[in-house]
């Protein structure tokens, strides 16, 4: 059983110096817009992922007219008081602690404190590039399987290294092949595992999705989500000797495990041109609520669910199925921000019988 008791922030966003009280596994964050309550989740984001849900560089997280930051969490593992602590030094320098003990490499933390966050521009999952679909996958697979991190970290550090050569080979004309053979050697060691693990993941993974959609939007919508790489026809090694020329011409790497994506249609047709507001906000749900579930039964413990702005345009019977699932799937710390007090109060006093109001 894992929970948050206190979130401590230090000159974060728009916090000078702020902590805060959870006495119930539900909580609610109300209050006006650019009151504070995203940076709440944020901050809990950063003592999961050690960064910020939002992509922003951790410099921009800190108080205006201050230099660094501090995030603390005290968290309970099944009894166990457990802190975890993020600092930006004044120097730009990140520090993270587990238990005041100083994590040596950031990327060791991922998958400590599991954590699936649902915010407003999630929807880029669905309406985005197909990069928006590999970082969903890539977080997800990160915080299951220590070793997916360490592999993706390496290959794409080897792919930067092969499309500086592709680029430095057009410049002058000629190309290393001793070093290019190398490189392809190394992309294929890294990113054939990382394949297969998606593969794994997915197989996993998508039915869940499909079966909250349908709890979530009340029918099944004939949506169907298919995973697509150039490594499943073809091996890794295969493919890189035939794009050479390609990727010669174009000064970098064109097939790889960095071009997969998630083909998501409705009634056999691209999703997100046919489908309606309340069918990708459904299906954003399903996809966020499904990657909960599978951490849950991976860690053999409840994850963190955050929860940014999730009523705004969300219609009554979606809104109660979804609060539903809450009420009765998660046995986690759940924290759910929204502008409207009352709205908040009403929804989750029907669906829950013991939550805690924070207003700002």
């Amino acid at each position: 059983m894992l929970s948050l008791k206190t979130l401590t922030l230090t000159q974060f966003r728009n916090y000078i110096q702020k902590q805060f009280e959870f006495d119930t596994r539900i909580v609610g964050i109300v209050g006006a817009n650019g009151t504070g309550k995203t940076n709440i989740l944020d901050a809990i984001y950063y003592l999961s992922f050690t960064k910020s849900y939002f992509n922003r560089p951790d410099a921009q997280n800190v108080h205006h007219a201050f230099q660094g930051m501090r995030v603390d969490g005290q968290f309970d593992f099944t009894g166990n008081t457990t802190q975890v602590t993020c600092i930006l030094r004044e120097t730009g320098k990140k520090e993270f602690y587990f238990d005041e003990q100083l994590y040596p490499k950031l990327s060791q933390h991922i998958g400590k404190i599991p954590t699936v966050m649902i915010a407003p521009d999630d929807v880029q999952i669905i309406t985005g590039t197909s990069e928006e679909r590999r970082k969903m996958m890539d977080s997800l697979l990160s915080q299951i399987d220590t070793n997916y991190l360490r592999l993706l970290i390496q290959y794409n550090k080897v792919l930067q290294q092969r499309n500086s050569l592709l680029k430095w080979s057009a410049e002058q004309g000629t190309i290393d092949e001793t070093l290019l053979d190398t490189l392809d050697q190394q992309l294929v060691e890294y990113g054939t595992p990382i394949f297969e693990l998606r593969t794994k993941l997915l197989n996993e993974w998508l039915p869940i999705v499909l079966r909250l959609y349908v709890s979530i939007a009340g029918n099944a919508d004939a949506i169907q989500i298919q995973y697509q790489s150039s490594l499943q026809n073809n091996q890794f090694k295969d493919l890189l000797h035939q794009a050479l020329p390609k990727d010669k011409a174009m000064q970098r790497t064109t097939v790889g495990i960095h071009k997969d994506d998630l083909i998501i249609t409705i009634q056999e047709q691209s999703f997100k041109q046919e489908a309606s507001q309340g069918q990708r906000k459904s299906l954003l749900f399903a996809i966020r609520l499904a990657e909960w579930e599978l951490l849950k039964k991976v860690k053999g413990f409840s994850p963190i669910l955050l929860m940014d702005d999730i009523f705004e345009k969300l219609d009554e019977q979606r809104m109660a199925h979804l609060l539903g699932w809450v009420a009765t799937s998660t046995d986690g710390p759940v924290f759910i921000t929204d502008t409207h007090k009352a709205r908040v109060a009403d929804l989750l006093g029907r669906y829950v019988e013991n939550f805690q109001l924070i207003e700002l």
